[in-house]
């Protein structure tokens, strides 16, 4: 309903509190002595009149008062109307203005309406589409990624057992042409394969995508300077295009994906509720059959199918794709240990000694693992996932073995004599059993850092009690103390007799 008009003034200090003094509209009701309705009709009109704050100098009451509250329009005369579905797909052109449609629709008219009119019909002709439809992206601008709410279900042959795949969607703001596939999960690895596949669809990249705040995709939300993910921000760097999240409860930002999502729900997912599928396989099949029908299926209000928009206005606006297909990689953070080598998935990796105790980027694909420090590689290697192993590159050790500064062989023994014989004999041990020295540094910490939760005595007897039994490890002795067998007296003496080969040095060496 229409609100009652009020003075101009009274219309001012609402565009003044509110955009200003950034108000709600309660407040403003209150302080203006309206109703929040009136207060939201005026805001409305401001806004659809293209009027903010402070209003432009020389605007006098009677302007402000028209542009509020413009002459209603006789839509029954003999002018003739401009193709609105065509003005609403040329807004979506970049540089593309309604002044500029306007100057175009004039030139072959004898009697056209005038800019203000033209504005006000295409308003009118605007608020009878879906509120999505009338939001105007750019031709190639965006790119709207997020998972269905629906699930498909299939069936494995051989045991009979149900799961569900997820459903990964993309939208074009400009044409609304989608994508879909069928996922085993979530997971980073499908989140960032449903995009790669998505970009091979469209035969190109957007400038932005447009993903919710999932924990996949952003890892801290915030309405200003959202996390990414390093390995989505990773891939979004090898496509070239940038990654603008959803703002936090902001229904509008999301309603483009939500929408394109709803569509796969309707058109896609729920008529093949009935089909039996025994593989992901088979889902993408039948997906790849409705979606070509629902990008193919005219459009009612614009008189033009998906498809056929997507012709005309994303394709042609869409960055080149890369010349290869972005690898995988998972990103973690770590910090050189003393032994110059960083830890990913249980297998140790070396880098330059003079990098001990700095904190780097670890990025691993399927075949390499390489370390960064301030973004740039410091190191690279194949990947190995044997655990418990060193990759060591030569061009990273000290020359000849120089020990780093403070930390050395000897050092450690020392360091493990204040607890006992025994700890200094298990140093030994855990030193000599390396191929080189530095990468019993690690093992041998550990273990004397368990002194410090419980004490020198325990230490002491756990390594006495560990080498009796010929274990030569830190879990061994970490094992012994977590059990409490350090406290059980032994009957037997120690023999210590460490396991050698003829290019380890022995303990001798340290003596």
């Amino acid at each position: 309903m229409a609100q009652k008009r009020l003075s101009m003034l009274k219309a001012k200090e609402i565009l003044r509190l509110r955009h200003e003094a950034k108000l709600s509209y309660r407040a403003i009701a209150r302080a203006c002595s309206v109703s929040k309705d009136t207060v939201r009709d005026y805001l409305c009109r401001a806004s659809e009149a293209g009027l903010s704050w402070p209003l432009p100098e020389g605007l006098s009451e009677e302007d402000l008062e028209r542009q509020l509250y413009p002459v209603e329009i006789d839509l029954g005369g003999k002018r003739t109307l401009p193709d609105w579905p065509e003005i609403h797909q040329e807004l979506r052109r970049k540089g593309v203005t309604r002044l500029l449609l306007w100057e175009e629709y004039t030139a072959g008219e004898s009697k056209p309406y005038g800019y203000s009119q033209f504005c006000e019909l295409y308003n009118r002709w605007a608020k009878k589409l879906d509120p999505v439809m009338r939001l105007t992206y750019k031709a190639g601008e965006k790119l709207f990624v997020d998972y269905a709410g629906l699930s498909i279900a299939y069936f494995c042959r051989e045991t009979g057992e149900r799961h569900e795949a997820s459903v990964f969607v993309a939208t074009l703001g400009a044409s609304s042409y989608t994508y879909a596939e069928a996922q085993e999960s979530q997971a980073m690895k499908s989140w960032i394969g449903g995009h790669v596949r998505a970009f091979e669809f469209i035969g190109g990249v957007t400038e932005i995508l447009v993903p919710d705040n999932t924990k996949t995709a952003v890892t801290s939300p915030c309405r200003y300077e959202p996390d990414l993910n390093p390995t989505y921000q990773d891939m979004a760097e090898h496509y070239a295009t940038a990654v603008i999240p959803t703002r936090v409860r902001h229904p509008r930002d999301k309603a483009k994906v939500e929408t394109g999502v709803q569509v796969v729900e309707y058109w896609v997912i729920a008529p093949l509720r009935k089909r039996q599928f025994f593989s992901i396989e088979e889902i993408n099949q039948a997906i790849r059959e409705k979606l070509e029908a629902l990008n193919s299926r005219e459009m009612r209000h614009l008189g033009k199918s998906r498809r056929k928009l997507f012709e005309e206005l994303d394709k042609p606006a869409l960055k080149p794709l890369p010349e290869r297909v972005y690898e995988l990689a998972e990103w973690k953070r770590a910090k050189v240990s003393i032994d110059y080598h960083v830890e990913y998935g249980g297998h140790y990796y070396s880098v330059p000694y003079q990098f001990i105790h700095k904190n780097v980027d670890i990025r691993a694909t399927e075949n390499v693992v390489e370390v960064f420090l301030k973004g740039k590689r410091v190191a690279s290697h194949k990947r190995d996932d044997t655990r418990g192993q060193h990759s060591t590159l030569p061009e990273h050790m000290p020359e000849a073995h120089r020990k780093y500064a403070e930390w050395n062989p000897e050092r450690f023994i020392r360091w493990a004599e204040k607890s006992g014989s025994a700890t200094a004999q298990m140093v030994k041990a855990l030193l000599s059993s390396r191929r080189h020295p530095e990468q019993g540094y690690r093992s041998s910490l550990g273990l004397l850092r368990l002194e410090s939760r419980y004490g020198k005595e325990r230490l002491e007897a756990a390594c006495h009690r560990a080498l009796s039994f010929g274990l030569h490890s830190y879990k061994g002795v970490k094992n012994i103390l977590d059990a409490g067998l350090d406290k059980v007296t032994l009957e037997e003496p120690i023999t210590v007799t460490p396991k050698t080969h003829v290019n380890i040095r022995g303990t001798k060496y340290y003596s």
